[in-house]
């Protein structure tokens, strides 16, 4: 357990004396500049808190300040320690979070930010018909933190300091409070294997929730206590005599029995205090693993071992990674006695858990232990309630552990639970589907965002609504990013719907013009692939459009698709001479098209109309060059005399699935002119992961416009769709579209 003694006062006072003794009581572990960042952090505390009490009358400069101790007593760096003394001062008067990161750092500012949420969530109101939803909110919420396994530290340290000051709240609050900490903190310091909080929490707990069962048990363990004590020191001193005699210098010392740990055996066992066998415990702590097996043999050797109370958890650690030998045995007089054995490193482990891991991480990077025990503690806090018990509980701490949620807050403080890289469109229809309906903003931790923004764990969202209105369509374009959840989309789609069918066909018709316009393609034969899409016909393909149910650029590739792979429909006399081949059809060595009657033949890509898939094509026999392939519409295909019409090929487009390559597009923008507009424009591409290999660009003056020609290079149609509709949304773009000649 952590100790409750330290340098700080004992009354209800704290100044900056006092202050600087607590620090000078601490300063033997810690260099001169931890101290010195420390000392501002107390400080800084100092001046926020000023004469804020907690609800309990506690100061709260000297209420955080005792979190830091029970931090300190871990070894946890001072970073922790610091966020520990502020984050009681998110939101109040006078937190300027500029100055907080410009003196403490960004690292120090986003720890405090989640334990502020945290505590948001913890300070709820609750009732007995809520406390169940309020204990998963919270569990939610200590999941979404999770990454940073230091504030999950401080906010461990903090319940212990709140447990420890129940006594003076009401009683509604300590049993609130009591079955929080049992049902969640102390779970939680078992998980990252940090014994010292979860003894205490766990005493604490039982004492204001079975009140009558905890002082029962402390009477008869104080009444004892004169006994037990003469009792342990005659074991040592017995142990000291046996160690020395074969070389094995050990420490010994009697292990308290914590009132928890003895309540829950005789609930488990359906036993009384007395038949408890490890009420008399001592630990022997040597240097080496083989010392400790030398030490159980001795034991065993003074002693008649009780069968079926030996663990060895040194050859099979716990799933939290606790090691040590547990053995009981029953004395000269019938005693029972339990004796642990362990190594300093294992006790070390034993008692901090994850804190003693902090400092390996900080200096060398990865640590897998760490890793572990924080990958437990996650599934364990992802568990649902579906019957499964804590022992039932089947850890699997080899697997890979990736969060599939995040868990965001509601201004009142309740807890979302959505999918990674959710929205804000997402949380809305989460909330509530009109909400999603009506929503035309979104505030993130009270500042505007972008609809399609993603969202982190512990961000606040307030969703900002009009009266009545719908959906956007936008909203549905995958490539735009603003729905990530099945559940908005479906809401999304339902509204589309139920609007008039009329209204969806001249939606319909709409999107699918522009979409073919920016591509430059030709309009689609929408009969002959209706039924590709489950519809009846062409009207009702427009409608499924309009609905949102098929995207405009799905029916575009697709007719685009088909009209590609048709034979060349030309006159008789524009007909292109098939030529005799050992292989009828044979795809050329790029593997972009495949060639009709003519094998391995270099493909070159026309530069003049710069076809890509799935864009109608025709191949032309060049002399030494191959076959270059064109656009069906390219107007230097349209001029070819008689004579070289003998010199066309049918060709079309391999599988997209296999095509790899990159081909070069025209695309022109035309945008009102402003700075940072060519900056903007190339940061959409980069993103794009798309090549630019040509820019021209143009100014007039007179009118303040610019229009801009970029050459880049894409794989496919739905790419160059993407890029168009995102270089659409830029601020004065006011068009985007294929450039075709």
């Amino acid at each position: 357990m952590v100790s409750v003694t330290s340098a700080l006062p004992k009354d209800n006072l704290i100044d900056e004396k006092g202050i600087e003794v607590w620090l000078n009581s601490i300063a033997a572990t810690r260099d001169a500049d931890e101290m010195d960042y420390l000392r501002a952090a107390c400080m800084e505390a100092l001046h926020l808190y000023k004469d804020s009490v907690r609800s309990t009358g506690e100061l709260t400069i000297l209420s955080v300040l005792h979190v830091a101790d029970i931090l300190n007593r871990l070894q946890l760096d001072v970073e922790a320690l610091a966020a520990s003394l502020l984050h009681e001062a998110v939101g109040s008067i006078g937190f300027d979070a500029r100055r907080i990161e410009g003196l403490f750092g960004k690292h120090l500012l986003d720890m405090i930010n989640n334990m502020a949420r945290i505590g948001m969530v913890a300070s709820g109101p609750t009732t007995e018909i809520n406390e169940s939803q309020h204990i998963e909110n919270l569990r939610r919420m200590l999941l979404g933190i999770a990454g940073d396994v230091r504030v999950v530290l401080v906010v461990l340290a903090e319940r212990v300091h709140i447990a420890r000051m129940l006594k003076h709240c009401d009683e509604a609050t300590r049993r609130r409070v009591a079955v929080e900490t049992r049902d969640i903190y102390a779970p939680l310091a078992n998980r990252l294997g940090i014994w010292q909080l979860k003894w205490e929490l766990e005493d604490l707990s039982l004492r204001y929730l079975e009140p009558d069962q905890y002082m029962d048990l402390a009477k008869q363990l104080q009444g004892r206590r004169h006994d037990r004590e003469k009792y342990i020191h005659d074991v040592i001193s017995l142990l000291h005599e046996k160690f020395a005699e074969q070389g094995i210098k050990a420490d010994i010392s009697g292990r308290p029995k914590h009132i928890y740990s003895i309540w829950k055996k005789m609930q488990r066992k359906n036993v009384d205090f007395n038949q408890i066998f490890d009420v008399l415990a001592v630990r022997v702590m040597v240097n080496t693993v083989a010392q400790c097996y030398e030490v159980l043999g001795i034991v065993h050797g003074i002693w008649k071992h009780i069968p079926g109370e030996f663990d060895d958890y040194i050859a099979t650690p716990k799933a939290n990674d606790y090691q040590s030998l547990h053995t009981a045995v029953i004395d000269s007089q019938g005693k029972p006695l339990e004796i642990q054995v362990r190594t300093y490193d294992m006790h070390d482990h034993a008692e901090r858990g994850v804190a003693a891991h902090w400092r390996y991480k900080e200096n060398r990077g990865q640590d897998a232990e760490l890793e572990k025990r924080i990958e437990w503690m996650r599934q364990w806090l992802e568990m649902k309630d579906e019957g499964l018990t804590e022992a039932e509980f089947v850890d699997d701490t080899h697997a890979i552990f990736e969060a599939a949620q995040i868990y965001v807050l509601t201004p009142q403080g309740n807890v979302v639970e959505l999918p990674q890289d959710s929205t804000p469109i997402d949380f809305a229809y989460a909330i509530h589907t009109d909400v999603g309906h009506r929503c035309r903003g979104a505030k993130v931790d009270g500042h505007i965002v972008t609809l399609n923004t993603k969202l982190q764990s512990g961000h606040t969202i307030e969703i900002l609504t009009v009266k009545q209105g719908g959906p956007s369509r936008d909203w549905l374009n995958m490539h735009l990013g603003y729905c990530k959840t099945s559940r908005a989309r479906s809401r999304i789609r339902q509204w589309f719907k139920h609007q008039d069918y009329e209204e969806h066909v001249k939606i319909g018709r709409a999107s699918l013009e522009r979409e073919i316009n920016k591509l430059g393609l030709h309009w689609p034969d929408l009969d002959k692939i209706a039924d590709r899409f489950n519809q009846k016909n062409s009207e009702e393909m427009l409608a499924a459009i309009g609905r949102g149910d098929v995207s405009p650029i799905q029916v575009a590739a697709c007719a685009h698709r088909r009209q590609a792979e048709l034979p060349l429909n030309l006159p008789p006399q524009h007909q292109p001479v098939k030529r005799k081949s050992r292989q009828s059809k044979k795809s050329t060595p790029n593997n972009n098209v495949i060639v009709d009657g003519v094998g391995d033949l270099l493909t070159t890509m026309a530069k003049c109309c710069k076809p890509v898939p799935y864009d109608p094509i025709v191949g032309y026999i060049t002399r030494g060059r191959g076959i270059t392939i064109h656009r069906r519409d390219c107007a230097m295909i349209q001029r070819i005399d008689e004579p070289g019409r003998e010199r066309l090929i049918n060709v079309v487009w391999a599988s997209e699935e296999s095509n790899d390559s990159a081909y070069p597009v025209d695309i022109r923008i035309f945008a009102n002119d402003r700075k940072y507009l060519l900056r903007d424009i190339s940061n959409v591409l980069s993103n794009e992961d798309v090549d630019v290999v040509g820019v021209t660009t143009h100014s007039d003056k007179k009118t303040d416009r610019a229009t801009m020609r970029f050459t880049i290079e894409i794989e496919n149609l739905r790419q160059l769709s993407r890029v168009i509709e995102k270089l659409s949304q830029l601020p004065e773009v006011i068009e985007v579209k294929r450039q075709v000649r």
